[in-house]
């Protein structure tokens, strides 16, 4: 089978292949030494990457489920360069496709097991979607709405009847003979004995009726809880099994399975991935990586924020946990250590590169703070899903000695880059997360808006509101929606764009992009922000938080943080 490919496969032969600046990094620990381990992501690997996308575009089957898929450039111990390419888990149900690097050893030997238990938890997902489909359970909702109906329309009746039974009783004691006004009062009485009779006979009948369908119901809620124990309780065996043959190797030549690598158990998938197939690969048939690139391709899934030919990092829970050992045996370069110095500004540095390998500039550090140029596309914090954990908060607290303690005091859009402050202790944390909140912080952006503002300066006042039917989106909302007050000023006009510095005086989600997008607003949404309506083709959000001032609560002095614009 065909596994090594040419270059001039993907790109052509005139590219320039010394051009090799790192555009991202691929990093670990060694588990022996706890060096840094680091492979690129180059413009080299990414062309061969974008080769290999326009491959998957001429051939629909590829585009009708959502993966990641990789390259890596490497060297044949005779020099020459070659390109392997994988995917993650399946390829239309299928772990070894022609040309592609096939799946880590292990999967052959539990194959048979595998495919038996994954007709068992077919076979209970379909029993799952019929005892979901009971039609019993219809046929409760039906009845159960006829007899509150019904149980509705008699007590307003009773209501009514017993309203006209104390008008005649206070009619009858003044005009009846006591004889009289005895069999009367029997009558009013019998009479609402009667309707008690009725009401007390409706609802027998309606728990004639409807508890046989309760108990049903109730039964085959509980065979659905019963079955889904039995899936969990299936999909961890088998994927026990899985990660005790997985076995990877690195370029130390060293092997370990999924379970001596991660004995605290993984996610499913884990092993699956393009890097750990990949780099295995290479380690076992004596090829030295180069550079490295991953990418999607495919409809992204209901919980995926996944955009088709965008490049990723390593997934945070599946394979930068494997970084560490798959990259043993490379040439490496140890991370210089992180002062911490009162009032020491710092200049981008390598050394600031988190575990994921992008460098983040810091541009102040102290004992207690530490600010960082946060790049756009990368969290604040990490998000609720395993493919969301790539974060500033998670490399830096990766990187530092004290990186556990940090905590960040706010938190910017993942498409907006600047300021973001990190605490390094609670009491710091509190003490600033105040100021923000009684907006004693002051808050500088610049942002480029996809046409012409004609005001020179103003102030912004909307009531904002998430959407729950379409989240993130925010919307104005009079309401419901929270106060937020923005000031503006127009720095300058360039064509058909404007320049405009804003200073939030509240800190609402998505509050620069909505009062820029809204119509009563400025109008005009921010460059980039598809979010909001921007149709112009642009390679990021142009929003950057380019100011923070502060009172540091240690040194009690202000701090004035500046990072300069990018675009």
């Amino acid at each position: 089978m065909v596994v090594l490919h040419a270059l001039s496969d993907f790109i052509d032969c005139d590219f320039a292949i010394s051009d090799s600046s790192p555009s991202y990094w691929y990093e670990g620990r060694c588990l022996q030494s706890g060096a840094c381990l680091r492979l690129p992501r180059t413009s080299i690997s990414e062309a061969i990457a974008h080769g290999l996308m326009q491959q998957l575009a001429d051939n629909d089957c590829y585009s009708r489920e959502g993966k990641m898929y990789g390259v890596l450039l490497v060297e044949l111990p005779n020099g020459e360069q070659k390109v392997l390419k994988a995917f993650s888990g399946l390829l239309n149900g299928c772990s070894v496709v022609e040309d592609w690097v096939p799946p880590i050893p292990g999967r052959d030997e539990v194959a048979l097991e595998e495919t038996r238990t994954l007709a068992q938890l077919d076979a209970i997902k379909q029993e799952i979607i019929t005892l979901k489909q009971l039609t019993e359970r219809q046929q409760y909702e039906t009845l159960s709405d006829e007899f509150k109906q019904q149980l509705q329309t008699m007590s307003d009746r009773h209501c009514h009847c017993k309203q006209q039974r104390q008008e005649k009783r206070q009619q009858i004691c003044n005009t009846f003979t006591p004889e009289a006004l005895k069999i009367a009062l029997e009558q009013l009485d019998e009479e609402s004995r009667q309707q008690g009779i009725e009401r007390r006979q409706l609802k027998r009948q309606q728990n004639a009726v409807l508890h046989p369908l309760q108990q049903l119901i109730a039964a085959t809620d509980a065979r659905i809880s019963e079955l889904k124990q039995q899936r969990k309780a299936l999909s961890r065996q088998l994927q026990a099994q899985m990660h005790a043959t997985y076995s990877l190797t690195n370029f130390s030549g060293r092997s370990l399975s999924l379970q001596q690598l991660m004995p605290g158990g993984s996610p499913t998938g884990t092993g699956d991935c393009c890097a750990p197939k990949l780099l295995h690969y290479a380690a076992t048939h004596n090829l030295k990586p180069l550079a490295m690139a991953e990418f999607w391709w495919g409809v992204s899934s209901v919980n995926q924020d996944k955009i088709q030919g965008e490049f990723y990092g390593a997934c945070a829970e599946r394979c930068q946990p494997l970084m560490g050992f798959l990259l043993s045996g490379l040439r490496y370069s140890p991370p210089a250590p992180l002062p911490a110095r009162e009032g020491r500004v710092r200049s981008p540095s390598p050394d600031s590169a988190g575990v994921w390998g992008e460098v983040i500039p810091i541009i102040y550090e102290d004992e207690w703070l530490i600010a960082v140029n946060k790049p756009t596309g990368l969290l604040s914090v990490p998000g609720r899903y395993s493919d969301r954990q790539d974060s500033v908060l998670s490399r830096f607290r990766h990187l530092l000695p004290d990186g556990m303690t940090l905590a960040s005091v706010h938190r910017l859009d993942q498409e907006t880059s600047g300021i973001l402050l990190l605490a390094r202790d609670r009491q710091i944390h509190r003490q600033i997360s105040q100021q923000f909140q009684q907006r004693q912080v002051h808050k500088v952006y610049e942002a480029i808006l996809s046409g012409v503002v004609t005001v020179e300066r103003g102030k912004i006042e909307l009531p904002l509101w998430g959407d729950p039917e379409n989240r993130p989106y925010q919307k104005v909302d009079w309401q419901h929606g929270k106060p937020s007050l923005t000031h503006f000023q127009v720095i300058a006009r360039e064509q058909d764009y404007t320049r405009v510095e804003f200073t939030p005086l509240t800190g609402r989600t998505h509050q620069l992009r909505v009062h820029a997008a809204d119509a009563r607003g400025l109008g005009v949404t921010i460059l980039g922000d598809r979010l909001y309506g921007c149709c112009a083709v642009t390679s990021r959000l142009h929003l950057h938080a380019r100011e923070l001032r502060f009172e540091h609560p240690q040194l009690e002095k202000t701090l004035h943080l500046q990072a300069i614009t990018p675009f």
